[in-house]
């Protein structure tokens, strides 16, 4: 077509389809929601990209065959193992030599976020209250329990019924460890400049010596990223529990042939919006692994507290994970699926006498 080039100029996704519904054209907005040049694309049958809807295929057969157009809303396409992205598709036929439809394609990856941030802040707060209000009342029947197992440990002079109150005391004692996680992630970050490459460094070191067999952890920095405003412990401790996860999930593969990998990818991401407010720039930090992915019936609900797709998880390292982020006024993100898992965590990059300029989005 004559006008190509000027296809470049805008901001939305457009995809021209001949009769098998194959790329003959697109533009550079269409390149980026697929992260791969024309040249990968061009030739490619549209269906390799679709996951959901299903019947979308049927339906642009359809409109060829009809010469007539539709649209449908919250299409999920991806490829080659890139990251998902959820666009709103307009389909209109055209006659051309080359192409027979015309897809226009919006992300709608933004909108969903802020969504999700939404809902997760408001979930992220009942949960911290039921918490700390649940930890308080456990804790002081608990040492109530253990004196009192101390005390009749003392009047008894049988070895063997002492050996009761010691699983008394050693039981108190772990659901106390058990209730002092609970009540930790309350502490406010203590703020100072940090380099997250630092952090990624001390995860890989700590992940490593835990998992010696079986388990690579891959680089993919951004050097050229700042330093971040924040407390480098809790930093550490949310990437670690990613991390320490992603590990035990490849581990427990009943099948595992070749060692898992789990990659720490850094990138600098201008102009984000995050709780309704824009940064000028945001750390975007992605602990991705091979895994087998997390079960579906837990994949929406992954950051509950108590909710684990292990038998022996406690499900509590994401619910931290995520209060600790929070406190940074950031996010955390999850997309999962077999072979596939990325944990997505969005920092502002701020310094301590100059705070990012912010623009409250209405």
């Amino acid at each position: 077509m004559s006008g190509d080039a000027s296809l470049d100029m805008l901001s939305t996704g457009v995809i021209l389809l001949d009769d098998d519904l194959c790329i003959v054209e697109l533009n550079s907005a269409a390149e980026g929601l697929f992260s791969h040049s024309r040249r990968g694309l061009i030739g490619q049958s549209f269906t390799r990209f679709v996951e959901e809807p299903p019947e979308l295929l049927s339906k642009l057969h359809n409109a060829i065959e009809q010469n007539r157009g539709f649209s449908v809303q919250d299409v999920t396409l991806g490829f080659n193992g890139t990251p998902r992205c959820h666009v709103d598709c307009l389909v209109t036929p055209i006659e051309s030599r080359r192409a027979r439809l015309v897809l226009e394609l919006r992300s709608i990856d933004q909108q969903r976020r802020i969504e999700r941030e939404a809902v997760q802040l408001s979930q992220s707060q009942a949960n911290r209250e039921l918490i700390r209000n649940l930890a308080h009342e456990i804790k002081n029947p608990l040492g109530g329990l253990r004196g009192s197992a101390q005390l009749l440990e003392r009047e008894l002079d049988r070895s063997d019924l002492r050996e009761y109150t010691q699983v008394i005391i050693k039981e108190a004692d772990r659901l106390q460890s058990l209730m002092e996680r609970l009540l930790s992630p309350h502490r406010l970050p203590k703020r100072q400049a940090v380099n997250i490459h630092e952090v990624c460094e001390r995860v890989r070191s700590l992940v490593l010596a835990e998992f010696p067999a079986n388990i690579r952890v891959r680089r993919d920095y951004d050097v050229s990223l700042p330093e971040l405003y924040g407390d480098r412990e809790q930093l550490i401790q949310v990437v670690l529990n990613i991390a320490r996860n992603a590990a035990q999930a490849i581990l427990a593969q009943p099948a595992l042939t070749q060692p898992g990998t789990i990659v720490l990818r850094t990138r600098a991401v201008h102009r984000v919006t995050i709780a309704r407010t824009l940064h000028k720039v945001v750390c975007d930090l992605q602990v991705i692994d091979d895994g087998p992915g997390i079960a579906e019936s837990i994949r929406e609900r992954v950051f509950y507290p108590l909710v684990s797709g292990r038998p022996d998880g406690t499900g509590l390292g994401l619910t931290l994970a995520m209060n600790f982020v929070e406190y940074h006024r950031g996010v955390i993100e999850c997309d999962s699926r077999p072979g596939r898992t990325v944990f997505r965590i969005l920092l502002p990059v701020q310094t301590e006498n100059v705070v990012a300029e912010r623009e409250v989005v209405q």
